[in-house]
C-alpha cells in the first residue's frame, strides 16, 4: 500500500435527494411539498424495468445497502491508497431520459451544486464531472461553462441513452465547441439499457453486459463519422464502464463496412477517408490523447487491445461503490501491478499517468 500511485477515473456518488432539494428552483420544491411527495424522493428517472432486483450483488457491493457519502468515500480512498477520484452519478446516469426540458435544466444544475457542496469543495481528492442538459444544447453550453469556470469541475458526463439523437449529431456540436474552448474533459457513460432491443430479456446480467458497450459503440461511431474530433481539435472524450473489447469490434467492423458503404457527403459534414482506414484514424486519435477507455484492471482483452492501440487510452476505474468494495478494488489494482504481460510503463499509464492527461490532474504517490 505504500508509495502507490493510482487515480480512480470512474467513481460514483449516491445522490442525496434531500441535499439536491434545496438547490432545486422553488417551483419544484413547492410542487413536491404541496403534493405530499417526500423531499427524499429521487429527482431522476429510474434506471428502467431491466434493473428489477432479481439477482445477487457481490459482497459489499452498492454499499452493502448503506448510503455512501463523503465520509465513506474518503475512507475508501484511504483503504485503497487511491490518490483521488473523478465522480459520476448513480441515479443521474439516466439524465438523458428526462423529457421535460425545463426540469432537465433545473435537475442538472441542482445535482452539480449538490456535488460541489457535498464533495468537490470538501477535498481536492474529489473531481466533479457535471451533468449538462443536452435536452437544450444552449443551456448545456451555459452549464458547462458554469461548472468548469465557477465550480472547478473537470468536465461533464454525456449519456449514451435517452437523447433525441446520438452524441455526434449536429445539434450537439455547440457543446463540443465549448469543451474545445474550455479544454475540459468529456466522458460518455452508460447506465440505462432500455430501447436497445433488449427490453424483454429476462436476465439483467445479459442486458448489463451488452448495454454498456453497445451505447459506447453507437456514440463512438456517431462522434467519429460526424467529424467531431476534426472540428474541435482540443476535445478529448473518455468512454467509461464498458471494458475494452468493444473497441476491437468497432475497429474491425468500421473498416469493413466503411469500405463497402463509403458515404457521399456533398455538404462536407461527414468524415470521408481517402487514404486510410477508420481503424487507423481512430488509433491516431488515441495516440493524440483524444479518445480514452475506462478499465477496471481485470478485463480479459486489455493486453490484446493494448497491442493494437498502445497504452495511452486506458483509465483505471474503481466503479465504487457499485459492484465493488475496497477489497475487490485492491485486488484489481494488485492484478495490474502483478501482471507479467504489462510493462511498468503500461502499469503507470493505466493506473495514473493517462488520468493526469485526461482530467488535467496531478496524481501524487500515497
Amino acid at each position: 500500500m505504500k508509495q502507490r500511485r493510482v487515480f480512480d477515473s470512474d467513481g460514483h456518488v449516491f445522490e442525496d435527494p434531500a441535499g439536491m432539494y434545496k438547490h432545486m428552483p422553488p417551483v419544484y420544491r413547492a410542487w413536491k411539498d404541496s403534493h405530499g411527495v417526500f423531499k427524499n424522493a429521487q429527482w431522476f428517472p429510474g434506471l428502467g424495468h431491466l434493473h428489477t432486483p432479481t439477482g445477487q450483488h457481490p459482497p459489499g457491493g452498492f454499499g452493502g445497502g448503506r448510503f455512501i457519502g463523503e465520509t465513506e468515500w474518503s475512507a475508501f480512498l484511504e483503504a485503497t491508497g487511491i490518490a483521488g477520484t473523478a465522480l459520476y452519478p448513480t441515479m443521474g446516469l439516466t439524465y438523458g431520459l428526462m423529457a421535460q426540458v425545463d426540469y432537465a435544466i433545473a435537475t442538472c444544475a441542482a445535482y452539480n451544486n449538490w456535488l460541489h457542496e457535498a464533495y468537490v469543495q470538501r477535498s481536492p481528492r474529489f473531481k466533479g464531472m457535471a451533468l449538462i442538459p443536452l435536452q437544450e444544447p444552449a443551456a448545456a453550453v451555459d452549464e458547462l461553462y458554469r461548472v468548469v469556470e465557477k465550480l472547478g469541475f473537470a468536465g461533464a458526463m454525456l449519456p449514451t441513452n435517452g437523447l433525441k439523437a446520438p452524441l455526434g449529431s449536429k445539434e450537439y456540436w455547440s457543446i463540443f465547441e465549448a469543451a474545445d474552448k474550455l479544454g475540459c474533459a468529456l466522458a460518455v457513460h452508460g447506465g440505462s439499457h432500455i430501447n436497445f432491443g433488449m427490453d424483454k430479456i429476462n436476465v439483467f446480467a445479459v442486458a448489463h453486459a451488452i448495454g454498456h458497450p453497445l451505447g459506447m459503440m453507437i456514440n463512438l461511431g456517431s462522434l467519429v463519422f460526424n467529424r467531431v474530433f476534426e472540428r474541435y481539435p482540443r476535445v478529448r472524450i473518455a468512454f467509461l464502464e464498458s471494458g475494452t473489447a468493444w473497441l476491437l469490434l468497432c475497429l474491425e467492423r468500421f473498416d469493413g463496412s466503411y469500405k463497402n458503404f463509403q458515404p457521399l457527403d456533398h455538404r462536407g459534414e461527414i468524415l470521408v477517408l481517402k487514404d486510410r482506414k477508420p481503424s487507423e484514424y481512430i488509433v491516431d486519435l488515441i495516440k493524440a490523447d483524444r479518445i480514452y477507455l475506462g478499465c477496471e484492471g481485470d478485463e480479459l482483452m486489455i493486453v490484446e487491445t493494448m497491442k493494437l492501440v498502445g497504452n495511452r487510452p486506458f483509465l483505471y476505474s474503481s466503479d465504487f461503490p457499485h459492484e465493488v468494495n475496497a477489497d475487490t478494488c485492491n485486488e484489481h489494482i494488485a492484478e495490474v501491478y502483478a501482471s507479467n504481460k504489462l510493462t511498468q510503463d503500461d502499469k503507470d499509464a493505466i493506473l495514473w499517468r493517462n488520468a493526469e492527461r485526461f482530467y488535467r490532474v496531478s496524481v501524487p504517490a500515497t
